[in-house]
């Protein structure tokens, strides 16, 4: 019988810290002087205590390492449990959101989505806009550390092809396993403060600074006004760029940076397609926008920068109402939602990397065609890629597509439109923020969506999130046989 002792031991371990993170808004709110502190006073009491209550009934528990079977309930739970604690706030708050609501939030928060059912941000108390922000900082981090542990060894997508690059945890400690998280974390770290005072010098107050950092790095999206980062044009966009790219590469390729190690950034593969499409994608935008004289010169050099490193790395901040550029380039925004950016990274949806593997897989079985007798090995990174890796790839496209479909099509039962239907479930499901259309589109929320509809998009957002089969395969029966 699978112990799920070990699994509840770690899960409490982490609701006790979310809880202790909730006191950081509170003293934002008692120097605000609104009245809203006891709020988070009230939250944090009932999650450090629910916490605690789990990991020491669990404690008996605790062993060395844990199994497959353990680690992939783990990587699957910890996303459910934290966004119904992180969601006490919303609920007992100034928002007062109801229990679909406040799960959404902070399940969009956590997985970095960025959509929100919140409106009227700009009046909210401070401390419920840092609670946004915190949410979605704690996510990116901690979805580094799934997909550079836990995903390569559960071979999810692909994945397992960075093993090498990232760390050994299975069934035991590694010391080195600890010194590259810490390393991670106090870039992860730096990175935030650096955003922040970019922020702050180029005219952000301290506290929009501080909140807007923490959802940038994190590849969030989380703003503290409706309007979104329209109310910072010029210059601002040009510094949440850069760090929205930052944020979008391989953090490992980070540490091995500060550890003197230059050559591997540079000679990272997906590093230089992701810059490339860039690139060509803000190109032909500003072209487009030029043209169709939306904008002009530099500003429309500007629009499309800023929105497309947004929308390709699932940061999902809208500078402008880019519904109103026509449907050329509305397409290009659906589309470009579902690549992503590098593995490792804070970024969401599909990832370079396995587009990478799917083309070079396409171009090795059209020159077996065309060379029958000949022996072809798919190579990524000058390295060969074996067919385990290939076939998990291929599978995950499958899912992908296939998951896709099926909640558009759930979506559209709950009477939404078509476009609501299919770019909510793909803004989800890559966990980009905004979708397409009047009701859902960048200038709009997820507020008027229908109570199945946000519970469906939640549950889109896990699955994207960590990347689908992590979650898929705890739904099989033979998951849990022993």
């Amino acid at each position: 019988m699978l112990d799920l002792r070990p699994v509840g031991y770690v899960i409490g371990l982490l609701v006790a810290v979310l809880g202790a993170t909730m006191l950081l808004p509170m003293l934002i709110d008692i120097a605000e002087g609104r009245g809203h502190w006891p709020v988070f006073l009230q939250s944090a009491i009932l999650t450090i205590l629910g916490g605690s209550m789990i990991a020491l009934s669990c404690a008996n528990g605790v062993k060395e390492g844990l199994t497959i079977q353990q680690t992939f309930l783990l990587t699957t739970s910890v996303w459910v449990a934290l966004p119904l604690f992180g969601a006490l706030p919303f609920i007992l708050g100034a928002t007062e959101a109801r229990v679909v609501d406040a799960f959404f939030e902070a399940m969009s928060g956590l997985t970095t989505t960025g959509s929100t059912v919140l409106s009227g941000l700009d009046a909210l108390p401070k401390g419920i806009l840092l609670w946004r922000g915190i949410l979605q900082w704690l996510g990116g981090i901690g979805i580094i550390v799934v997909a550079m542990v836990f995903l390569p060894e559960l071979r999810v997508g692909g994945m397992q092809i960075f093993k090498s690059e990232a760390f050994d945890t299975m069934g035991k400690i590694l010391p080195r396993a600890g010194q590259i998280a810490s390393q991670i974390s106090s870039i992860y770290l730096g990175l935030t403060m650096i955003c922040a005072l970019t922020y702050f010098t180029l005219g952000m107050n301290a506290f929009d600074a501080t909140v807007h950092a923490l959802t940038t790095i994190s590849t969030g999206g989380f703003a503290n006004y409706d309007a979104s980062f329209s109310v910072f044009p010029g210059v601002m966009e040009y510094a949440a760029t850069l760090f929205i790219i930052l944020s979008a590469l391989p953090f490992v390729r980070y540490v091995q940076l500060i550890n003197g190690q230059a050559r591997p950034l540079w000679r990272d593969s997906q590093v230089r397609v992701f810059l490339l499409l860039i690139a060509v994608l803000v190109l032909v935008m500003a072209g487009i926008l030029t043209q169709g004289d939306a904008y002009t010169g530099e500003e429309a050099l500007r629009k499309a920068l800023f929105n497309v490193a947004s929308i390709i790395s699932g940061t999902g901040y809208a500078s402008a109402d880019y519904m109103s550029w026509g449907p050329v380039l509305i397409s290009m925004f659906f589309f470009i939602g579902l690549i992503g950016g590098c593995a490792g990274s804070t970024a969401c949806s599909i990832k370079i990397f396995r587009y990478q593997l799917l083309f070079a897989s396409i171009k090795m079985q059209l020159r077996r065609i065309r060379s029958p007798n000949g022996v072809f090995v798919v190579r990524y990174d000058k390295r060969p890629v074996g067919e385990d890796v290939l076939s998990s790839v291929i599978s995950f496209f499958m899912f992908f597509i296939v998951t896709l479909g099926l909640f558009a099509v759930a979506l559209s039962l709950t009477g939404l439109d078509l476009i609501t239907s299919l770019s909510g479930a793909a803004t989800a499901l890559s966990n980009v923020g905004p979708g397409l259309g009047p009701e859902i589109g960048p200038a709009s929320n997820f507020a008027g969506l229908n109570d199945t509809a946000k519970w469906l998009l939640s549950l889109a957002m896990l699955l994207g999130r960590l990347e689908l089969l992590a979650v898929y395969a705890i739904l099989t029966v033979s998951f849990w046989r022993d």
